[in-house]
């Protein structure tokens, strides 16, 4: 009896956090608002909490996602998703681009909510994005089977912009699971020899993008700054939810090592060693707390003067560290 009602307090406890980002971000209508960047939405955001709501059990919050998702970003002639959604434009999505990391997440969600719930629709709308994101954004360059960034603008013929936070090897594997495709354990085989490949300057970390050249060598691209940044804080989060152990972590370990936890520069230009004038603080401190084990420090408990992303960052850090 005691047990069942510290069960009980548990799943309490840790719903609140879900219901916490729900209202401050998700719109009754089911879109998710990017309170850092003027409120859009975008397919990562409708993805990170389509993920949520499953975890959380929560099949009305996940079934109206699901529904604004489909009937505001879904493109008709590629089956995948447009990126970005601009509430006060005349056209809100202007940019018909889409981010293949957003249709990884989404796809990833209907898996994991088919299965949990039983679903049959859900699966099959996975199975439907997963073959289309092979169709559109998987190519083999360089020597690598690698996922663009989106469908549009990455593939420059002489080399290919990669962005390695793209690089979802816990969803990836699941999806090889699913359909049993070579392909997904190829992406996920080539992305883990391409970061072994992204250990740059003294710091020896992977750059929020990354330029992949014919030969297979890799290189800071060159339209962004050569960061350790916010995309990037993404790699370690999505390697620890693949492999708590695996050896992918250490250089950042090692990186963060170096400082103390409320000291941690939160970006560093790996080419200058330049580190941002300000400590990582939300979601990207909670990345670093899982990245090196130091649990103690995590929870599902939003801060108040947190923004959609620090929120997404910490959540999903609760998420990797429960969903083994």
């Amino acid at each position: 009896m005691v047990l069942a009602l510290m069960a009980g307090c548990v799943q309490a406890s840790a719903a609140e956090g879900w219901d916490a980002f729900k209202g401050r971000y998700m719109t009754s209508e089911g879109r998710v608002q990017d309170t850092g960047n003027n409120n859009i939405s975008h397919t990562e955001g409708q993805g990170y909490a389509m993920l949520m709501a499953v975890w959380y059990n929560d099949r009305s919050g996940f079934d109206s996602l699901w529904r604004w998702t489909q009937q505001y970003l879904q493109n008709p002639q590629t089956g995948l998703f447009y990126w970005k959604y601009v509430p006060s434009a005349a056209d809100p999505v202007a940019d018909k681009n889409n981010a293949s990391d957003g249709d990884v997440l989404i796809a990833w969600a209907l898996l994991k909510a088919g299965e949990k719930w039983h679903n049959n629709a859900y699966l099959a709308a996975s199975d439907r994005i997963q073959k289309a994101i092979v169709a559109r954004d998987v190519i083999t360059f360089g020597g690598y089977t690698v996922m663009l960034p989106g469908n549009n603008g990455f593939n420059k013929t002489s080399y290919v912009v990669l962005n390695p936070s793209y690089f979802l090897f816990p969803a990836w594997r699941d999806f090889a699971r699913r359909s049993h495709l070579k392909v997904w354990n190829t992406l996920i085989d080539s992305g883990m020899a391409l970061l072994e490949k992204m250990r740059f300057g003294d710091a020896g970390l992977p750059v929020d993008w990354v330029a992949l050249n014919a030969d297979g060598s890799v290189a800071p691209a060159t339209a962004w700054p050569p960061r350790f940044s916010y995309d990037a804080i993404r790699i370690p989060l999505y390697l620890y939810w693949y492999d708590p152990q695996s050896l992918q972590l250490v250089p950042f370990q090692r990186f963060w090592m170096n400082f103390s936890r409320l000291q941690t520069p939160a970006w560093i230009d790996v080419l200058s060693n330049n580190k941002a004038p300000y400590n990582m603080a939300g979601g990207l401190l909670a990345v670093r707390d899982l990245t090196l084990s130091q649990s103690q420090f995590l929870s599902d408990q939003l801060y108040d003067k947190e923004d959609y992303y620090s929120s997404s960052l910490r959540l999903l850090t609760w998420l990797a560290l429960k969903d083994r």
